[in-house]
């Protein structure tokens, strides 16, 4: 113990000595005051000041002044002027270099000079802003204490010109219909300090019916945003379907009309986008005319406004039927592509779109599943509880999609419909920026600036952690309860930050995932218990092996796992609600709808198969002694057929070891019944084609295959058609079909499904393969 305690003192010492050098080796503000030149253009004067007094005093308490205030006087300063200013003098003049990043679009240079002075000097107005984003950033501020390490001599300009995230006030989004001017003004400010330079509203809804959480009507929302980028120099991009016939003539001039009236109210207009078929159903044929009468008015009032458009939702011939229009037409009307979910590759769409058009891309951020980049290797308990949108940290794997897809455009605007996908945001932000920007240097550089110096490395590495809960199969991931552990420590000894709403989400995070993999752990025991029960049943005792096995998984809600946890992440979504407006409750929140984000709705949801269990039970109960007993072994055994045989589970990452295949936009998890269904938990995972690989299989063995699943199931074993000897195409039920012996000859055997043709149904009416077996001892 006292050796212990000798080395936590040599510690602390070694500590303070570093913060000591830090401390000589900085610059301190705490009484600067801010010189903005003439040259910096209005209303950006007022701007940047107001962003670096605001959010400097609200961390350390100390309010900069302004020169020419009666209070302004001292010999700290910030001084901010554009590169081009005439009036610079020769000192700062040497600093700069007329190649560099601060003469090019929105670059900008920070540099110390003798005397404790920072200048902040941009290439234009937006260069001024992400100078003083950059600064702020790296200040080291606490209460009292305005620090910067220098000496200083950062200069940078953006690799993307466009680099924005939509934030739809509509009723639809998790939380941006519940902020009002000031929250909106909060957050657009706090992008723009982490690179944004565009923002993008949806003042036409499909839903007309406004949120019952809506501030201000969505009208008056939407030319505040406009006003808002104006005033921080930001694009406004607003998103415009047309969900109606476009060749209805009255709905057309009534629309534009529309169009044209939101247009004259805003005082700022930069692009329109027009999402394609994703809605909307109407062919580029009438939508280029369309779009075309449009952007005639909208330059009345905003000569510089762009008109875009995207290709989702088209078919190949209504593609074509674009890029044909393209080069018979070659409108210059028109400013670009852009590539979001069920759009044409982003590449093929660069290399198919003439070079005078822009390209850019609408990433989907926000979702974790069913969706355009839906997480990998996603345990289903994540799927069946945080659902598709929760709050998701995913640094890396952003980071690495940017990398893939972002040289082929000029840029993006993400899709979000929340402040759950917060980090995300400022991935993107600072990568489109800097693509070689390290994902840890921007994880601290978030932390430091939302919470705090001191905690600003290990609350990145507690992100980085978060994004690791969600790999692989939950139960044999450990790391969830080391993440849990520390936030939990975090939580303890930061209490300061406990109405932070970004802290808030990241806390409810590690609760929820730990109470999820404790969950999961202890509702699959009870139910290999229970199916330790089944497999006794005998003609004399199925109704006493059904009572038993029920009452042993219904215990996951007579007698719960963790219950201190569960009534943690209540506490938490409360305080979400409260401070930010996330609505994780459709009852309690008034959220829009059970996959927007309820992620308290789904807090316990089952993760073993006792409602189905329960409803199967009371079938049987209307079935001789015999088949009941065969359907009981049958059950008992589902998931462990015993030696030598072998059980997959479609698309699952704990169950289905032995399937090759995924399905790219995980739409093979399924959603019925809002959420709530009862169905067996393997039957809720599907593929229509899957790929299943053996290995070490007994040669001298014959084998059957078990299919269970819907609609057909078209098999090939090493590329060999079989026929079936059970067919059935009901939902639920069984196909089986004997392997030739020459098949696993040599131990191994793949097997494959041919795609049938089903293109005239629904997704949800097409042919699914939800379990598969390989038994042994088949005819």
């Amino acid at each position: 113990m006292l050796k212990r305690l000798i080395r936590l003192a040599l510690g602390l010492v070694i500590v303070a000595i570093a913060d000591a050098n830090v401390a000589a080796q900085s610059i301190s503000l705490k009484n600067a005051v801010v010189n903005i030149a003439p040259s910096v253009p209005s209303p950006m004067r007022q701007t940047v000041y107001k962003v670096l007094s605001e959010e400097i005093a609200q961390r350390s308490g100390i309010t900069l002044k302004a020169s020419g205030s009666s209070a302004a006087k001292s010999a700290q300063a910030i001084m901010i002027a554009l590169s081009s200013d005439p009036a610079l003098n020769s000192e700062i003049l040497a600093r700069l270099d007329k190649a560099g990043p601060e003469f090019k679009k929105e670059g900008f240079r920070v540099v110390s000079m003798p005397g404790n002075t920072i200048w902040i000097v941009g290439a234009d107005a937006r260069g001024v802003l992400f100078g003083a984003g950059w600064l702020l950033r790296n200040l080291h501020m606490e209460k009292g204490i305005v620090q910067l390490n220098a000496p200083v001599d950062h200069a940078s300009s953006p690799a993307y010109p466009i680099r924005g995230h939509q934030l739809g006030y509509r009723t639809t989004a998790n939380s941006y219909d519940a902020w009002d001017v000031k929250q909106y003004e909060k957050y657009i400010r706090e992008l723009a300090i982490f690179g944004s330079n565009a923002v993008e509203g949806i003042p036409f809804h499909e839903d007309d019916s406004p949120s019952p959480h809506f501030k201000i009507p969505a009208a008056e929302m939407n030319v505040r945003l406009s006003e808002i980028c104006q005033a921080y120099d930001m694009d406004y991009w607003v998103w415009i379907p047309a969900t109606f016939d476009l060749t209805n003539k009255e709905k057309r001039k009534a629309e534009l009309d529309m169009h044209e009236a939101f247009y004259k109210k805003c005082p700022r207009l930069d692009h329109i986008f027009f999402p394609g078929g994703d809605p909307g159903d109407n062919h580029p044929s009438e939508v280029m005319p369309f779009l075309k009468e449009l952007q005639s008015r909208l330059v009345k009032y905003h000569p510089n406004a762009k008109v875009w458009i995207s290709l989702q939702g088209f078919s190949e011939e209504q593609v074509d039927y674009f890029y044909q229009y393209l080069r018979h037409e070659n409108p210059d009307w028109l400013e670009g592509v852009v590539s979001g979910p069920s759009s044409p590759p982003v590449a093929e769409t660069r290399f198919r779109l003439p070079a005078k058009y822009k390209h850019r891309q609408y990433p989907d951020i926000t979702h974790s599943i069913r969706c355009e980049f839906p997480v990998e290797k996603w345990d289903q308990a994540y799927a069946l509880t945080l659902g598709r949108e929760s709050v998701n940290p995913r640094p890396f794997a952003f980071a690495k999609i940017h990398e893939t897809y972002a040289p082929f455009t000029d840029g993006f605007v993400s899709y979000s419909d929340g402040c759950h996908d917060d980090v995300n945001k400022v991935i993107w932000s600072m990568r489109g920026w800097d693509p070689q920007m390290n994902v840890n240097t921007i994880l601290e550089e978030y932390t430091q600036f939302f919470f705090n110096p001191k905690v600003a490395q290990p609350a990145a590495a507690g992100i980085a952690a978060l994004e690791q809960n969600w790999y692989g199969p939950l139960q044999q991931n450990g790391g969830v309860e080391a993440s849990f552990s520390f936030w939990k420590n975090l939580e303890t000894t930061n209490s300061s930050l406990q109405n932070n709403w970004r802290w808030q989400m990241l806390l409810l995070r590690a609760y929820y995932d730990t109470y999820t993999r404790r969950r999961l752990i202890y509702e699959q025991s009870l139910e290999q218990q229970a199916n330790e029960i089944l497999q006794t049943a005998n003609t004399s005792n199925t109704a006493a092996a059904m009572q038993q096995a029920l009452a042993l998984v219904n215990k996951a809600d007579s007698e719960p796992a963790s219950v201190d946890l569960r009534k943690r992440i209540e506490t938490l979504c409360e305080n979400l609600y409260q401070s930010i407006g996330l609505q994780t409750s459709v009852p309690k929140y008034k959220a829009k709808g059970y996959e927007r984000g309820a992620v308290l709705d789904f807090v316990d949801y089952p993760l073993n198969n006792r409602w189905w269990l329960a409803d199967e039970f009371e079938k049987l109960k209307k079935e001789p002694a015999e088949k009941q007993v065969a359907r009981l072994l049958l059950i008992g055994k589902w998931e462990n057929p015993g030696s030598g045989n072998y059980y997959d589970d479609i698309s699952s990452v704990s169950k289905g070891p032995r399937v090759k295949t995924i399905s790219d936009d995980a739409t093979d998890i399924a959603w019925w019944d809002n959420g709530k269904s009862r169905r067996r938990l393997s039957f809720q995972t599907f593929q229509r084609c899957p790929v299943i690989e053996y290995t070490n299989l007994d040669p001298n063995t014959r084998y059957m295959i078990r299919v269970c699943g819907s609609g057909d199931a078209l098999i090939r074993v090493d590329g060999q058609r079989l026929s079936p000897i059970l067919y059935s195409k009901e939902s639920e039920t069984f196909k089986e079909w004997i392997v030739p012996l020459n098949a696993n000859a040599d131990g191994k055997m793949t097997i494959t499904f041919d795609e049938p043709e089903e293109s005239d149904l629904n997704w949800r009416n097409q042919s699914k393969i939800f379990d598969i077996w390989l038994l042994r001892g088949g005819l």
